[in-house]
């Protein structure tokens, strides 16, 4: 019998697992990689009665792999925010999927296991920008404003190192970056570390550079932004995203980063005040997939910049 914890590489699939390992310690094969890479369930190659445990990648991509499991005996437990498509009806399948555009996963599992390591579920979902939920909770929980803060940051920091092209674009391997926080019951212990200090600074580097950037076309609901092809704009462009979105809470936001001169990889933000949108958006075109809230295209042709550039701003317009 072997345990994998399959787990998105970003804040919002580290704070979950955190919260699952803190109260089941295990064991396990740890499978992740960076942000977009979501289909996880093609790594493993799953035997009877092997405990399989998924957090915050999308069913809709990784059913075969989910069907194939459960056909090899193992079980699964999976708990999600992004679109779903047609499910499974098994026994050995637990499945916690939500897709409210105001939670994620790791409030997900905060519900599940009753609020016991609510510290690292609101860091979680000051990660994956949805600060209103993280409010809540904090609210809820009775969370200083100075505690509130700290995890801000650290939520922000764990999802910046989430994002790059491939793990060589990271500051640590999300697998490595889960293991050096896995000893912390409280995140607040963490932040003390030499560890976080080393992703935050490299987090404030790189979100520098962004300063002097201006959107290639904005209108009253959306702007588009492009950046080069550089280490510190794969590794940014995420935060950026966030960033722009709770500046601008109206308007949309499309953050595009070149990918050599034929190609881009795209982050859709929806607006604050109307988080839907973003999934629909970016799946009209091969390669895009993601949530209503915040969504992406892994790889748009230069020549679709024109089609992507209408299809946005037309999901995007302004209600009266």
């Amino acid at each position: 019998m072997t345990a994998y914890d399959i787990f998105n590489g970003d804040a919002d699939g580290i704070c979950a697992l955190q919260q699952l390992r803190l109260k089941n310690p295990l064991q396990s094969t740890l499978i992740t990689g960076i942000k977009r890479e979501i289909d996880l369930f093609s790594r493993i190659n799953a035997e009877a009665n092997d405990q399989i445990t998924a957090l915050d990648i999308s069913f809709d991509k990784n059913r075969e792999g989910v069907r194939a499991a459960l056909n090899a005996g193992a079980q699964v437990f999976y708990a999600d925010h992004h679109f779903a498509g047609e499910l499974i009806d098994s026994a050995q399948l637990e499945l916690h999927i939500d897709t409210d555009a105001n939670t994620c996963t790791s409030l997900i599992i905060n519900h599940y296991l009753q609020n016991q390591f609510y510290a690292w579920a609101i860091t979680g979902a000051y990660g994956d920008n949805l600060f209103a939920a993280a409010e809540s909770l904090a609210d809820q929980t009775g969370m200083n404003k100075v505690d509130r803060e700290a995890c801000k940051q650290l939520g922000t920091c764990l999802n910046y190192n989430g994002y790059g092209f491939s793990v060589e674009d990271l500051v640590y391997h999300p697998a490595d970056l889960y293991t050096r926080v896995q000893p912390y019951q409280n995140p607040l212990d963490f932040i003390a570390t030499d560890d976080y200090q080393k992703l935050l600074h490299a987090y404030q580097q790189d979100l520098q550079q962004t300063h002097d950037l201006q959107p290639v076309e904005v209108r009253d609901q959306g702007a588009i932004f492009i950046m080069p092809d550089q280490p510190w704009s794969r590794r940014v462009n995420g935060v950026f995203s966030n960033d722009l979105a709770n500046a601008h809470p109206a308007r949309a936001h499309a953050v595009l980063v070149a990918l050599g001169e034929d190609e881009f990889r795209v982050s859709v933000r929806a607006p604050l005040e109307n988080k839907t949108g973003a999934d629909e958006l970016c799946r009209k075109f091969h390669s895009g997939g993601g949530r209503k809230a915040a969504a992406g295209i892994n790889q748009l042709p230069a020549s679709e910049l024109e089609q992507f550039s209408r299809e946005f701003f037309n999901a995007f317009k302004l209600t009266q």
